[in-house]
């Protein structure tokens, strides 16, 4: 091994050049010399292989000459021969690593051509390797996958030889579909459908008459057993500690039915009819449509041949079928037998179900069995002359002759499955119950068995939880019809939410896929899920939506046990059935159930509002995340966490609208979002557009980029430098709206116009002075508070030099004192939206906020008052430069009626403000909210002081006055705090003469 390279071929000296047709012929005399495997040539066999694969892709795009080569040498016959040696895993890998690399990388279809030529390929797919090695096994099956994806009509003819029946490629692979490794079943599950992609007939009649019943009778009891670890691992996690293996179980059967609806949606008719016999008569209806209606005292029942699931996974496995399959007559069929089937239909045999709803015709019994022989013994078999319908024949006349051995012991099983026979019977055959007492309940032995079991209560509550998830006292009145049919009954009883609402979430969910599923014919759906509407009347199943506005109903009491996800879609699951091109068809009965919901929502929300910051916060990002985030049925079942019992803590992870609230905090952000919930529903029925929400219309807002005209909206700028934290200076203009913040760049084309750079919500931000420097500011913007991240987010944080103090002081009072206005606004306009009436302050506020509340209502009118029955809120003004004065113009020109000694005595005021308000700037005529005399001075002109006080007083009087006949309770109300107002100014203000007593008293001998 150490001699010269050119003792191989006879003085052959390596090429220089690896990409050529001279390296691979210096590699084929390398294997030409190596044809025994050893542990001296092992390594250099290894790194041959690994050539080869690079020169063959090198001539795939380059040289054809080296394919030319390559076939005349018959090299693939060197990799045949390496493979029948015991070489060990280490030679095995690579060479499956070459013909992966060598297979996905080919371009040119000649070349693929010459590489699967002489059945060679063939004969390294049935290679006996050694699977249990996990590197072998992983490279083997990514080699058969990237055979699969050359498949094509001209390809398929050098994998599957029609004259002696066989594929390979195909029955090797599918015997790996229950492998223990997950990547190894995808990648079955992938060649498989780019085997059935193919357009070849007499392949795929060989795999409908060979391979298609024993791989989907193995597929369906392998899909089964999943379903059975899946309700094993819910069952036993009370405390939520498998949270992990159950998600992986609840991945793996989305993926199955995503994979069986791939193979519907080829649409290939003889395949789509054993695949839908198969999943119908040992899947879906036995396992999954027959637990909906089974009682759990199953002491009598053998547990090899009789398995179930509990009724919350049952409806939440059905909800996954009728999401993701689509094929019209599986899910018609399937939503036939769980809808429309009675119990004189299920009584008479199991396997007349389908033959009633379906174009079903074999006489196989319905029954979760496992198959006759494994998958790969059956494969084995595929020589003998066995056709697929001898097998069928066999497997049915087998089955039937047990079926009739044990006759009456199935009858009696499946009667004591029924959710309207009595379990207690002791005869064969069970007595039927009268439909009063025709309810879905557990006997009592299995409740008591549960309650001393040797477990944990918490356990024990999720066990009863499970075996009897509904827990209703079903309604006295509801149909014969509906109580006959007992998987109908079911669902429907399981609506009923008055321990939790564990399995009504499910039921929704079930009747939602079964709604919005297009392969499933409306007829059927008629007596549950349509909707009628002609000219005289309009028809919908009334039980129904009785129970979905009751689950409605529910989750506005307090500490209620329904979830928010619960409620969202029951509203969605509501507007569906109930909404026709646009129009409500709900009673005036279930309208007035509706606006009783809304007003107990309502009155919820009022217990939780308050003045702190965070109300507000939440009351908006709980409004964000519903517009943001709408339902998404599909992705809500895709989550493990809602087949767990419902929980209220949040340590587990699980997100807060599928799980109940935990402490105060969460209460308050529950209540908000059943506000908005229910509100929109109403607004929905009532075909009313929202006028009040958001709180903050974008659309009026200002946006980064936009050109302002400054001059035109007299607006008051402050020159700063924003030092941000590179330390790059950037000289800007601080302008300070109702709401927001702006920093403008001045526009160099037009004078007196501006560019908004920066632009955030005055509430949202934080002013802090520096300690240092007397001219500096701290600004911070916080985003909107989000209950995903839980802490506020800064969105801008930086400081601001201004010019000199007096202009710091004059920006930090603007932005606290704008920060506390946009709050009140907003708290304002949620308080009407909770119908809060906004009562005057007392007497520690200022004077000044109850005089200008005064003075708002004095201008809205007696109208409005009298229609809104309640007083108007007080910080409502409009804050915009130069209100103050065009309000007191309002007052001149427009006198009220009644009031005319208060009009005379008001103008000669009004004109000595005219006179004066040249003299100020806009923003001092702008009203704004003052502040205690503690903290500044108003630097107002004397004479505007004792005017607008005075003018104030009288009015007052005149409001009490008009209100006395019909609100005394309010006039006395609001009359107490302007005397103790007045008082508040005697003592406390210096610009009051003594000339204001005469006033006074007169004014209260007029009240």
């Amino acid at each position: 091994m150490f001699r010269s390279r050119s003792w191989f071929g006879g003085g052959l000296w390596k090429p220089k050049n690896p990409h050529s047709l001279e390296h691979l012929k210096y590699l084929y005399h390398v294997l030409s010399k190596n044809q025994t495997v050893s542990e001296n040539n092992r390594g250099l066999l290894v790194e041959t292989l690994r050539s080869i694969a690079e020169i063959l892709i090198w001539g795939d795009q380059n040289d054809s000459s080296v394919f030319d080569f390559f076939l005349e040498k018959n090299m693939l016959s060197f990799f045949l021969r390496i493979m029948k040696q015991k070489c060990g895993s280490y030679v095995c890998v690579q060479l499956l690593q070459t013909l992966n690399i060598l297979f996905e990388n080919i371009r040119n279809e000649t070349s693929l051509y010459y590489l699967l030529s002489n059945n060679h390929v063939n004969s390294i797919i049935v290679h006996k390797f050694d699977f249990s090695d996990e590197e072998v096994m992983a490279y083997y099956i990514s080699f058969l996958k990237t055979l699969s994806l050359k498949l094509n009509a001209h390809t398929i003819h050098f994998f599957y030889n029609e004259h002696t029946n066989d594929f390979p490629l195909y029955t090797e692979a599918i015997k790996f579909f229950n492998h223990s490794e997950g990547m190894v079943r995808i990648a079955v599950r992938t060649l498989t459908l780019n085997v059935y992609r193919v357009e070849d007939a007499s392949m795929l009649a060989f795999i409908r008459d060979r391979t298609a019943a024993p791989y989907f009778s193995n597929l369906v009891w392998f899909i089964g057993n999943h379903i059975i670890e899946l309700d094993t691992c819910v069952r036993n996690d009370a405390d939520h500690q498998s949270q992990n293996r159950l998600s992986d179980l609840v991945a793996e059967h989305l993926d199955h039915l995503h994979y069986l609806n791939d193979i519907l949606c080829l649409n290939i008719s003889d395949l789509n009819k054993v695949l839908s016999e198969h999943l119908l008569h040992k899947l879906l209806v036995p396992l999954y449509v027959y637990s909906l209606m089974k009682h759990k005292n199953l002491l009598c029942q053998n547990q090899e041949e009789r398995k179930h699931v509990s009724i919350v996974v049952a409806l939440f496995l059905l909800s996954q079928v009728f999401l993701i399959v689509s094929h019209g007559p599986l899910v018609h069929t399937l939503a036939a037998v769980m809808l429309l089937s009675d119990l004189e239909t299920i009584q008479t045999g199991a396997s007349k179900v389908l033959e009633m709803y379906g174009d079903i015709s074999s006489n196989k019994p319905i029954a979760f069995s496992p198959p006759k022989e494994s998958l790969e013994k059956s494969l084995e078999n595929l020589s003998e002359s066995l056709t697929i319908s001898d097998e069928l024949c066999e497997d049915e006349n087998n089955l039937e002759r047990k079926d009739s051995e044990n006759g009456s012991e199935e009858v009696l099983e499946i009667n004591h499955a029924s959710t309207s026979f009595d379990t207690a019977s002791s005869g064969d055959m069970p007595i039927l119950m009268s439909p009063e007492q025709q309810e879905i309940s557990i006997p009592t032995e299995d409740l008591e068995e549960i309650k001393h079991l040797n477990v944990t209560d918490e356990e024990k509550e999720q066990r009863l939880a499970l075996e009897s998830p509904l827990t209703p006292h079903a309604q006295k009145n509801v149909t014969e019809s509906l109580s006959n049919k007992p998987f109908l009954e079911t669902i429907l009883n399981s609506l009923f939410c008055t321990e939790n609402d564990y399995a009504a979430l499910f039921a929704l969910c079930l009747l939602y896929a079964l709604a919005n599923n297009q392969g499933i014919d409306r007829k059927t759906l008629d007596p549950i899920l349509c909707n009628s509407q002609n000219s005289t009347t309009n028809s919908y199943n009334e039980i129904l939506i009785d129970r979905l506005i009751h689950i409605i109903t529910l989750s506005c009491q307090t500490n209620a046990r329904v979830r928010l996800v619960t409620l969202e879609l029951t509203i969605k699951l509501l507007i569906q059935l109930v909404m026709s091109e646009g129009q409500s068809m709900l009673k005036d009965s279930h309208l007035a159930a509706i606006q009783t919901a809304k007003e107990q929502s309502t009155s919820l929300l009022k217990n939780f509002y308050k003045s702190e910051d965070i109300f507000l916060d939440m009351f908006e990002d709980e409004y964000s995340e519903i517009q943001k985030r709408p339902l998404n049925v599909e992705w809500l079942m895709m989550d493990s966490n809602i087949l767990l019992p419902p929980t209220g803590t949040p340590m587990t992870g699980i997100e807060f609208t599928k799980r109940l609230p935990c402490g105060d905090v969460e209460r308050a952000r529950r209540a908000i979002r059943v506000f908005f919930l229910i509100r929109d529903l109403s607004l929905t029925l009532n075909m009313e557009a929202e006028t009040q929400l958001p709180l903050t219309n974008p659309a009026n807002c200002i946006q980064v980029d936009n050109v302002l005209d400054l001059s035109k909206n007299n607006s008051d700028l402050i020159a700063c430098t924003v030092v941000w934290k590179d330390g790059q200076k950037i000289r800007r203009f601080l302008v300070i709206d109702v709401v927001q913040l702006i920093l403008v760049e001045p526009d160099t084309s037009k004078l007196g116009w501006g560019v908004a750079k920066l632009v955030g919500f005055l509430q949202d931000i934080e002013v802090a002075g520096d300690k240092d420097d007397s001219r500096c500011l701290h600004l911070t913007i916080y985003k909107p508070l989000s209950s995903s991240t839980g802490n506020r987010v800064p969105l801008l944080s930086t400081k601001f030099i201004f010019d000199d103090h007096i202009r710091c002081m004059a920006a930090k009072q603007r932005l606290t004192k704008g920060r506390i206005k946009a709050r009140q606004k907003k708290m304002t306009q949620i308080a009407r939206l909770l119908d809060i009436p906004t009562s005057i302050p007392h007497a520690t506020t200022p004077p000044n906020y109850a005089l200008r509340g005064f003075r708002h209502e004095r201008l809205i009118g007696r109208g409005s008052r009298s229609k809104d029955h309640q007083s108007r809120p007080m910080f409502t003004v409009n804050k915009v430069p130069g209100f103050a004065a065009q309000m007191r113009r309002e007052n001149i020109t427009r006198p009220t009626p009644g009031l005319s000694s208060s009009t005379s005595k008001r103008s000669d005021t009004v004109s000595n403000e005219k006179s004066h308000e040249n003299g100020l700037r806009s923003r001092d005529n702008s009203p704004k909210m003052p502040r205690p005399r503690s903290e500044e001075i108003p630097l107002e002109d004397m004479r505007l002081r004792k005017a607008s006080l005075t003018s104030n007083g009288i009015n007052i009087s005149h409001i009490c006055q008009e209100k006395k006949d019909g609100q005394i309770s309010a006039c006395s109300t609001n009359g107490e705090p302007s005397t103790v107002i007045r008082k508040h100014s005697e003592e406390t203000s210096f610009t009051c003469p003594q000339e204001l007593k005469p006033r006074r008293k007169g004014q209260v001998e007029t009240i």
